[in-house]
């Protein structure tokens, strides 16, 4: 058996996925906040990269002497970078000096005085308050109460331990172990914070926290204790008329005291939440002009980026056989200027290809946007792609996390694509049309008299719409609506 060496010449393709080309990737996913955040990051990291002040113009261009030194791109990343013009802007903040003062007291509020005219000029720093944290809250009444030093160290541990619906999530031992204390002693603590605002905090479950909002709204009804007790879970079910039949009472009298237990919070820690609620910033605006639909994208907010004039002029002024430090530094801002540039022709194809998905789902959902939510179309992503010649996956990063404002209300992207269901005459129907339909119907029905889902499939039948009724049952559970037995009112 002999052993020999051979050349052989193959030839292959294949995708190699460079590091510009992972961001481009990365970049058309994110959201326009994670969007903002990437960028003050690459600000931060790259010292080439600057931003344009808004009285600098909308025309300057990526154009530097030392261009040329950059490596030829790849041909997939020139692919995935198409058409992307060598501007290095992209619109952004107004970061420019405001005269607050005269803006204050040119276009104040019409009637709101602070003292008389010879009280001190009022703040209008102080005029914005902070919202109050559950735990700061807690702690703030901790203070006010009359707490030893082993109780103060109890009540953190208890105050750290809650969630964010204002629940024990600690057990007492843990507790007890952790302060060296004993389990009577834990209890005790625990029962002066429960005595805290809101009512039912630092319950240990839902029974606990109604029994304690109960006790503080001073309900004296021996019924509403007994129901939580012993009949949380008919309670939920609203079979009233079985607990009036156990409790031997008249069903009037379960029928008030439910009432009242309905008005209780099983969240109470919820109205201090601190995950801030972000306003919705749609990345496009579909406007109306005439009878045609203009697809504007919303750059505020988005820093204009450019290469700093300052290292051009530095990497001119490098030889080109430097030495030492000389051909670090070059290398250095050589590399730094190939991470900008990608990083800013990454942004603007970006925002021409979320430009071209929008303009496209105009053109197939064109009814919807003229008519309203019967109108809409079923819509997946094939078709999106085969329109803009693109692969499905892009699309898919696209409409990802991107809201549009349009004539019919601000929507995600996502909104518009959806399954087919055939009519019982000929023609199909979005799954979101039908979704439409059924919250109609529940919010037409009787509150005491709720339509079963059996109920719904034959109404919806009438309007031409078939379909089973676990399809109804799916949908409602999507929507977020209860079934028919918890959806009735009794009173």
């Amino acid at each position: 058996m002999a052993f020999e060496l051979k050349q052989n010449l193959k030839l292959s393709q294949q995708l190699i996925m460079t590091p510009q080309l992972q961001q481009a990737i990365k970049l058309l996913q994110l959201s326009r906040m994670e969007l903002v955040e990437t960028i003050n990051q690459e600000m931060e990291e790259n010292p080439l990269l600057e931003e344009v002040s808004p009285d600098e113009g909308n025309n300057e261009e990526v154009h530097t002497e030392i261009e040329e030194d950059i490596r030829p791109v790849e041909r997939e990343e020139v692919k995935a970078l198409e058409r992307a013009e060598e501007v290095a802007i992209i619109e952004g903040d107004n970061r420019e000096e405001f005269d607050w003062t005269n803006y204050l007291e040119d276009y104040g509020p019409v009637g709101v005085t602070y003292g008389g005219p010879d009280a001190e000029e009022h703040s209008w720093d102080n005029v914005l308050t902070e919202s109050q944290s559950l735990t700061k809250y807690l702690m703030w009444q901790m203070k006010l109460s009359s707490f030893t030093e082993d109780e103060i160290r109890v009540c953190t541990q208890i105050v750290g331990n809650l969630d964010q619906n204002g629940y024990l999530c600690a057990s007492v031992p843990e507790i007890g172990q952790l302060e060296n204390v004993s389990e009577e002693f834990v209890e005790a603590v625990l029962k002066k914070v429960q005595e805290f605002d809101p009512p039912g905090i630092a319950a240990r479950n839902l029974q606990e926290c109604l029994l304690i909002q109960a006790r503080m709204l001073g309900i004296k009804n021996k019924i509403i204790e007994v129901i939580i007790k012993d009949y949380l879970k008919d309670l939920e079910l609203k079979n009233y008329v079985h607990i009036a039949h156990k409790l031997k009472v008249p069903l009037r009298d379960v029928e008030i005291a439910v009432l009242l237990i309905s008005r209780m919070n099983p969240k109470p820690g919820s109205m201090y939440s601190e995950d801030k609620i972000q306003p919705i910033i749609p990345d496009v605006y579909i406007v109306k002009a005439g009878d045609e639909y203009k697809i504007i994208l919303n750059d505020d907010g988005l820093p204009r980026l450019r290469i700093s004039n300052f290292y051009r002029e530095i990497m001119a002024g490098l030889t080109d056989h430097g030495h030492g430090e000389e051909e670090n530094g070059k290398k250095y801002i050589k590399d730094k200027v190939q991470s900008a540039t990608w990083l800013i022709k990454s942004i603007q194809q970006r925002q021409n290809t979320i430009y071209k998905v929008a303009e496209s789902i105009v053109k197939f959902q064109r009814d919807f946007f003229d008519r309203g939510i019967d109108f809409l179309k079923p819509l997946v992503l094939r078709d999106i792609a085969s329109d803009i010649e693109m692969h499905e996956s892009t699309i898919s990063r696209v409409v990802s996390n991107k809201y549009v404002h349009s004539p019919q209300g601000i929507f995600e992207m996502k909104y518009f694509f959806g399954s087919s269901i055939k009519r019982t005459s000929e023609g199909t129907i979005a799954s979101k049309s039908v979704k439409e339909e059924i919250k109609q119907i529940i919010s037409g029905e009787k509150p005491k008299k709720p339509y079963s889902d059996c109920e719904i499939v034959d109404l919806l039948k009438v309007k031409g719409i078939n379909i089973a009724r676990r399809t109804v049952a799916k949908y409602r559970e999507m929507m977020g609506v209860l079934p028919s037995s918890k959806r009735k009112k009794y009173f």
